[in-house]
């Protein structure tokens, strides 16, 4: 199986389980790598049978920019859903992570997988 990727899609969102946390916005930051056979528009050098990245962003940056969340794992789990269920992806490992929110550490977050790899 090939993988389609997106790396630091960074999206503003109430995320957080603290007072303070729920009246401000923080920054999220996701990597995606998607399961996705690319012979097919390599073939025919059009976007009708890639997985089309730009779409998978953009319905993500939606989603995330509504949502208000307290923690990290149902943001990873409501996204992962998402792309796995709206764009027909068969697998995907899904980084999310929450820059600043551990002092000493540059992030902190989750990875998990999902679906099917063949």
């Amino acid at each position: 199986m090939d993988i389609v990727y997106i790396r630091d899609l960074r999206v503003d969102t109430v995320i957080g389980i603290f007072d303070w946390e729920r009246r401000i916005r923080q920054t999220v930051s996701l990597d995606l790598e998607m399961g996705w056979d690319i012979r097919a528009a390599a073939a025919t050098d059009g976007i009708e049978t890639a997985l089309d990245y730009k779409a998978v962003g953009k319905r993500l940056i939606a989603f995330i920019r509504a949502a208000e969340f307290q923690l990290v794992e149902t943001l990873a789990e409501q996204a992962a859903t998402i792309v796995l269920n709206e764009f027909q992806v068969p697998w995907l490992r899904l980084r999310l992570s929450k820059p600043g929110a551990l002092r000493g550490a540059r992030d902190v977050g989750v990875v998990i997988e999902r679906g099917q790899r063949a």
